[in-house]
């Protein structure tokens, strides 16, 4: 359950805002024992007068129940879909308040299930609660409403797409990574350039971004199949560990966290998991563990019999991307010979 509030309304509207409170860092304070704590939104407000001098109308949708980010599921990006799809008409861009942990996660899924976006979602969240005199909470805040809000010559939105807003950097929402539990500077994207860096004045980089498309209509999915799973290749990983995972019940897909550019151990016993795990419709997606980088199966011998077997490479995309990318595949329809081009090919910018 969420409340909605109207938080300010100019004489003059230059835009309409719906900024979207899940939870988070940002909206928690110290409690007695020194755990933080989520307080409503009210608070947040109470923090943030600079509110009052936008020239854009701005309302929240808050959920009564704030989440930690640790306990996100796919039915919350589902749900905060389907509230952008019921507001999409009434507002020019969305604010999605967030945690950090799982920010990148929740970019990555609102970038594949809102397919035709032409307007502005940002997430954005802070590394300290706004109540906290040093709080990055305030900037992160108020720079992702403006961004959300910004308009270019052509009185189009200045992005339409899903990014992630921190630190001074706008980052493509499905290109992201945390990278940083104790610095302010918490994501980072080795694979993709900022859409924009603020400073002084807000740089926008238009030739990096999706480009806006007047036509293009919204269309939301509304299921998401959570019958995946990551596994890390290591140095000594036993065949038990392997075979735990692969052999999971009804199991749909699996990203493979590979070396380098894609590469893994050649022990026979390894390639037959993997290629009796292939043979039973298991879609396996090649992705590195490195921050930057693709992979290119077959470079080495390392990865050529991955090539063989059926191992998807999957150039340069995220974890992040590609978990949400396989979940949102899976709750598609699609049948799985239709995966492999929508898997080696960019959908919404989350591979080159």
């Amino acid at each position: 359950m969420y409340s909605t509030i109207c938080v300010h309304t100019p004489a003059k509207t230059g835009a309409s805002i719906l900024m979207i409170y899940t939870g988070g860092t940002l909206g928690m304070a110290y409690d007695a024992n020194g755990q933080l704590k989520p307080f409503d939104f009210g608070q947040i407000l109470q923090n943030l007068p600079e509110i009052d001098r936008f020239d854009f109308t701005l309302t929240v949708i808050a959920f009564d129940n704030p989440i930690d980010s640790s306990n996100v599921t796919p039915n919350h990006w589902i749900e905060w879909a389907q509230i952008i799809e019921q507001n999409y008409t009434l507002y020019d861009g969305f604010v999605i308040l967030h945690g950090t942990d799982t920010m990148a996660y929740s970019a990555s899924a609102l970038s594949f299930l809102l397919k035709g976006l032409n307007k502005p979602v940002i997430f954005t969240g802070a590394q300290l609660p706004i109540g906290s005199i040093r709080t990055d909470a305030r900037e992160n805040m108020i720079t992702a409403l403006e961004i959300a809000s910004a308009r270019n010559e052509r009185n189009e939105p200045q992005m339409s797409e899903v990014c992630i807003y921190f630190h001074s950097r706008l980052l493509r929402g499905n290109r992201a990574k945390k990278v940083e539990s104790t610095q302010f500077d918490a994501f980072y994207s080795e694979n993709y350039p900022p859409l924009a860096e603020a400073g002084i004045s807000i740089d926008f980089r238009p030739a990096l971004m999706r480009p806006f498309v007047t036509e293009a209509t919204l269309q939301v999915q509304n299921h998401m199949d959570d019958r995946v799973a990551i596994l890390k290749i290591f140095p000594g990983i036993s065949r038990y560990v392997v075979e735990s995972i692969l052999n999971i019940p009804d199991l749909q897909a699996v990203v493979l966290e590979t070396y380098g550019s894609g590469n893994a151990p050649t022990d026979t016993w390894f390639t037959e998991c993997l290629s009796k795990a292939i043979q039973r419709g298991i879609v396996i997606l090649n992705v590195s563990q490195c921050l930057g980088g693709t992979v290119l199966q077959g470079r080495y011998s390392t990865s050529k019999h991955l090539l063989d077997i059926g191992v998807i490479g999957g150039g340069d995309i995220t974890t992040e991307a590609a978990i949400t990318k396989l979940m949102y595949l899976a709750g598609s329809g699609l049948s799985k010979t239709d995966w492999q081009p929508l898997l080696t090919t960019s959908i919404c910018g989350e591979m080159s």
